[in-house]
């Protein structure tokens, strides 16, 4: 199955040759995995109450941590996928004990109760072991112990501030807290060759510094699955397509049909490796016999990222983005950047429908035939003018690529008038001769001359520039803002 051949070599365009596949580390994926993948159930987070709260200056009283944990609860329900381990320490010794309660290596939430809580015993300890630790400060009566949070993270330690009165920081915190270990439960489903700055295909690599596994499709498992794909299951999934586009412009029904049958392979490479994300370099070897297009689509808005062009940047970025935030990103190639308009342009053949969520409403989309092989059937989707986006992208690792801005414009492609991928936003930016100047950021180093390195990026409803800063601080790596 995994023949090697890109976008640009399929259509004539001389992509470069030499792309590191490292596929001899990778394992092969079988329909026989043994191997659950648990990133969707409970993982433990250490709720630290940090020093002695009580009736008197510069600390919590016992009915404001009473309403903490009492939000502490109302987050463990929202999230689904958390369980706080919460207790009272001052002493390195009551903080070990919390810390072996809640199990090795669980992430912590230290709620600042106390004028020094943090300092005397419970950072030293938590900072012993390596956890990542988010620190929950209220102003004025929540201590002094703040102002180290930027000598501790100087110091390597990864931790991140939420300085705030406001309780649902304390929820927010949790949902970061827990990518790490989400991560560290993740499984990707890969098809090489990869693309992307050369760590992010890197297993090894990949695996000691996220906890991610790739899995490798085992060669000739998608032409055997999708042999076996039932034809009336087919037919009712695209039908369901079909009755819930706004129109079909080119694609026949087969078009549709077979696009289905691509879809419900993919369903089953995931189900029988039990990942949690797919990554392919492949798509379009695959294309005479179905689009997998609207299958990546269709994964994304379940909450399994689904990459095309192998590139294992972006899809790293929509697997921790996943755990984060429960949504999906528009993966896209920059289209541009239209200085005379101060804005950006983003566009792919495959879009999510679902971007607040699997549980949020539909985009309206088109269903169009691709853009580039004038074949099959791919979505249009049609994002909402005027929402705020976040366009990020983690690069070598230890990188995230950050700019905003407001969508101003979603392109309705005409029939016959081909002007690129099918799915466009034109966001508004701060500054687009900045962004232009700065794409990259300096930070992509050799790998800003590999084509899909430097293209690609991914868009998300709403501004996330906050919570990609404190994810950086927990997870170790840098923020560079390109715009």
């Amino acid at each position: 199955m995994c023949t090697h051949c890109t976008r640009r070599e399929f259509l004539g365009a001389g992509a470069a040759s030499g792309i590191a596949l490292a596929t001899g580390h990778l394992a092969a994926g079988s329909s026989a995995s043994s191997t659950p993948s648990s990133a969707s159930s409970k993982v433990r987070i250490c709720a630290v109450i940090a020093g002695k709260p009580g009736d008197r200056s510069w600390a919590l009283s016992e009915a404001e941590v009473a309403a903490i944990r009492k939000r502490l609860a109302e987050a463990e329900a929202n999230l689904g996928n958390v369980e706080f381990v919460i207790g009272q320490a001052s002493t390195a010794e009551e903080t070990a004990q919390l810390l072996a309660k809640s199990g090795p290596g669980a992430p912590v939430l230290a709620v600042s109760a106390d004028i020094f809580g943090l300092s005397r015993g419970v950072m030293p300890t938590i900072f012993k072991e390596g956890r990542p630790v988010a620190v929950f400060h209220i102003p004025v009566i929540g201590g002094h112990d703040w102002c180290l949070v930027n000598p501790w993270r100087e110091e390597g330690h990864r931790i991140a501030l939420f300085n705030s009165s406001d309780y649902d920081e304390l929820e927010r915190a949790a949902a970061l807290l827990r990518v790490i270990p989400l991560l560290r439960r993740s499984r990707v489903l890969v098809s090489p060759p990869f693309k992307g700055t050369p760590a992010s295909h890197a297993p090894d690599q990949v695996k000691e510094r996220l906890g991610v596994e790739l899995l490798r499709i085992a060669d000739g498992r998608y032409d055997e699955v999708l042999a076996g794909v039932d034809a009336a299951a087919a037919e009712k999934v695209a039908q369901e397509w079909l009755e819930e586009a706004e129109g079909v412009v080119e694609p026949t029904r087969e078009d549709v049909v077979k696009a289905a049958r691509a879809s419900l392979t993919l369903d089953r490479l995931i189900a029988e490796n039990r990942a949690n994300g797919l990554c392919v370099g492949t798509c379009m070897r695959w294309l005479p016999r179905g689009f997998p297009c609207l299958g990546f689509s269709r994964l994304n808005d379940r909450g399994i990222p689904a990459a095309c062009d192998g590139d294992m940047d972006c899809l790293l970025t929509m697997l921790i983005l996943q755990h984060a935030m429960n949504r999906a990103g528009f993966l896209g190639n920059a289209a541009g950047v239209d200085t005379s308009k101060n804005a950006f342009h983003l566009s792919h053949c495959s879009a999510p429908l679902r971007m607040e969520g699997p549980a949020g409403p539909k985009a309206p989309y088109l269903l169009r035939r691709h853009a580039e092989v004038r074949g099959g059937a791919v979505p249009e989707v049609h994002y909402r003018i005027g929402q705020k986006v976040t366009f990020t992208k983690l690069i070598h690792l230890d990188t995230l690529l950050l700019f905003t801005g407001k969508i101003i414009e979603v392109p309705k492609v005409p029939k016959g008038k081909e002007r690129g991928c099918r799915t466009e936003i034109v966001a508004e930016v701060d500054d687009a001769d900045k962004l232009l100047a700065n794409w990259g950021g300096g930070a992509l180093g050799a790998s800003v001359k590999d084509y899909y390195a430097s293209l690609h990026r991914v868009a998300y409803y709403g501004d996330h520039t906050r919570s990609i800063r404190h994810l950086a601080h927990l997870m170790g790596l840098k923020v560079v803002e390109e715009g």
